[in-house]
């Protein structure tokens, strides 16, 4: 168990799993947080975070920092996507190791997972086949990572330990008109529709594919309590165990923005993977289910959207 004065590093807090992380360990009473913008330290330069973990010893870290983006952004950023996970993740780790942290978390993604893996998506299906092409690029980042947590455990017995979550949204999401995620597009694309009386909103691909869903404040409680309880060298998955179609979820976006014009579908435009559901009972058996259902959590996310205004612009 972490103390609650504990010298806690959480990497990438300004994104949106690491500021719910930061939100998560305060509401639990946790008081010695350290926190590092990308202006005061560069993840990807190795001096920079060896005198980082040198000067400050963190006994804990949580490494969500990251470099993320939707299917267009991986696509058209494959190099980027790699160097600056890679980089990041694997500078974090060694400082952490080199200097005696007594526990690491690693955050991934699911798709990390193999494109066709059998469904619902267990821990152990981790490299039995062949990758998603237009994110392959990021695994490979974050499978690296995963697999250094493990390595380290193995070689000196460290207690690394990764967490792989499903699609995640909630507040501080990135809601970039080309470069987010599924939710955050959504969200702004009716909101913007609805304040410019549109008649209709054209969604990419046919809306079939499935999809599961968890908000980012779920995310984060998972992650202290495994912080506080879970060792082993296996991944451990975040998410509901639901899923819906592209369809149901651009329909509930839609309610909940308040757009009433029709929505339309371009099959021309490409649809991802066609289901991508985890098995989240190894998480139920540690003790752990999510609390947010998806139509409260959209709510909370487009209030945060609406509150927001420089969220738009990044």
């Amino acid at each position: 168990m972490m103390e609650k004065n504990a010298k806690i590093y959480v990497a990438g807090h300004r994104g949106m799993v690491g500021s719910a992380i930061v939100r998560e360990l305060q509401r639990q009473g946790y008081t010695n947080i350290i926190t590092r913008t990308h202006k005061e330290l560069d993840l990807c330069r190795q001096a920079d975070v060896e005198a980082f973990f040198a000067a400050e010893k963190p006994e804990y870290v949580f490494l969500a920092a990251a470099k993320v983006g939707g299917i267009v952004a991986n696509q058209e950023a494959l190099a980027d996507f790699m160097y600056y996970n890679m980089t990041l993740e694997m500078n974090v780790i060694h400082s952490a190791w080199e200097n005696g942290c007594k526990k690491l978390e690693f955050l991934g993604s699911s798709c990390i997972y193999p494109r066709l893996a059998p469904q619902p998506m267990k821990e152990s299906c981790l490299l039995t086949s062949e990758l998603e092409k237009t994110n392959e690029a990021y695994a490979l980042a974050k499978i690296s990572g995963l697999k250094y947590c493990e390595y380290l455990n193995r070689q000196y017995g460290t207690d690394y330990i990764s967490v792989m979550p499903t699609n995640l949204y909630g507040p501080n999401d990135n809601y970039h008109p080309t470069h987010s995620h599924v939710v955050p597009a959504l969200i702004r694309r009716f909101h913007e529709a609805k304040e410019q009386n549109l008649p209709s909103v054209t969604c990419w691909g046919d809306g079939s594919p499935l999809r599961e869903f968890l908000y980012v404040d779920d995310l984060a409680n998972l992650c202290v309590f495994l912080m506080n309880t879970y060792s082993g060298n296996e991944t451990v998955n975040a998410g509901t165990g639901k899923e819906l179609s592209i369809k149901e979820l651009t329909e509930l976006v839609a309610k909940v923005v308040g757009y009433t014009g029709k929505i339309q579908w371009d099959p021309s435009k490409p649809n991802g993977t066609p289901r991508k559901l985890l098995d989240v009972s190894k998480a139920t058996a540690l003790g752990w289910t999510y609390k947010t259902e998806l139509e409260d959590g959209l709510r909370l996310s487009y209030e945060d959207f609406l509150h927001n205004p420089m969220r738009a612009e990044r």
